[in-house]
């Protein structure tokens, strides 16, 4: 599977684009600022449909334009597979799939996976929890769709549940809190238990992919609800669904005094933690800055391989300005790592990408390919 064709209209500082990368290794070259992210981040819109910039959509439209339009077209074992997406400054965004509109947007991330290493990747690792929860859930979701149902449904549940705490504190009716209880419960269970299969899945993947791009340590973790005791990727204890789900139910009755007089939720999966662990070590608070970029950097490839044998199709593989943020060592290694499919690599120096492929040069909002092979 690969991105065809490509073309924009009022995306971020492009009035216009056309750009047909080639299926395998395409060299974006460009200063810092001249629009190469914007390329990227108009490709992985396509798939999972929203900015991986962490930005609400009107961000995404060009200055003094009404809408920006995003269509690409992706070839698949099935035949081409096009996106498109119209954002208007006022009003609802439209999307189609193959000319038609999708029965849930997950579908599309399903048919076009796409997978984005970004220097700020490192924030995964060294930041606050919320960062490796959307990690662990946007993954979970594109590996099923079911599990991005029941992401859905639990963040339905807990918004009521919030809505009743906040517009009632301690006034809240115990039978309305004990019905949203029940479904925050239900929901948040098959949550955290699809995140903890999915690191259960990731160890050994994470491991073997820190490793060749030059860490030695074995890759663990320990999942932190603050509803149960943490869950150690060493222990063999109960993790489905409903075991999951009880423990966060009692839970949520003990606390309720109290989440009715801070007019919130306090426990549930919405505040869950999972510390990546190099042997005993913490990526956040115990390794180097060289440890935690590499740690980010197998997250990601983690991430793209499990797609793939998943779906059985190699995502679209895109790395921003990844090889100035490493040494020699691990640049090595993340050549070694880089897949037959296709990549879409940004740089702002060409010598910068030990590797040869399609080389474009972005300025100022124009893309025009150099030559292939270099």
């Amino acid at each position: 599977m690969h991105l065809a064709w490509l073309s924009l209209r009022d995306f971020r500082s492009y009035p216009q684009l056309e750009l047909r990368p080639g299926p395998g290794l395409n060299v974006l070259v460009g200063r810092n600022g001249a629009g190469k992210t914007s390329v990227l981040e108009a490709i992985a819109y396509l798939s999972g449909l929203k900015s991986f910039r962490r930005v609400p959509d009107d961000a995404l439209i060009r200055t003094g334009a009404d809408a920006a339009v995003l269509r690409g077209g992706f070839t698949t074992a099935s035949g081409e597979y096009t996106v498109e997406v119209e954002l208007p400054r006022e009003g609802r965004r439209r999307v189609l799939a193959n000319a038609k509109r999708p029965k849930r947007f997950s579908d599309v991330a399903g048919e076009v996976p796409v997978v984005a290493f970004l220097p700020d990747d490192i924030d995964m690792v060294k930041r606050g929890p919320a960062y490796r929860r959307e990690y662990l859930d946007d993954l979970a979701a594109q590996l099923s769709p079911v599990t991005r149902q029941d992401q859905s449904d639990f963040e339905r549940a807990l918004r009521q549940r919030n809505a009743l705490l906040r517009n009632e504190g301690p006034d809240a009716s115990d039978a309305d809190l004990d019905a949203w209880d029940t479904e925050v419960a239900n929901t948040g269970g098959r949550v955290a238990a699809a995140r903890l299969g999915l690191v259960d899945r990731l160890g050994p993947v994470l491991t073997d992919t820190y490793a060749r791009v030059g860490g030695n340590d074995r890759v663990s973790w320990r999942y932190e609800p603050n509803w149960a005791e943490p869950i150690s990727s060493l222990e063999a204890v109960d993790r489905s669904p409903e075991t999951l789900a009880a423990a966060i139910l009692e839970k949520l009755g003990e606390r309720r005094r109290i989440d009715k007089e801070r007019r919130s939720t306090t426990v549930g999966p919405q505040r869950d933690d999972i510390t990546f662990l190099l042997g005993d070590r913490s990526t956040r608070t115990q390794a180097s800055q060289g440890e935690q970029r590499s740690m980010a950097l197998a997250m990601r490839v983690g991430a793209y391989e499990l797609i793939r044998d998943g779906m059985g199709t190699p995502p679209v593989l895109l790395l921003d300005d990844v090889f100035s943020e490493l040494d020699s060592v691990r640049v090595e290694g993340v050549v070694d790592l880089l897949p037959a499919g296709q990549v879409l690599v940004t740089t702002a120096r060409q010598d910068d990408v030990p590797m040869k492929g399609t080389a474009f040069d972005v300025v100022d909002g124009v893309v025009s390919e150099v030559n292939a092979g270099v």
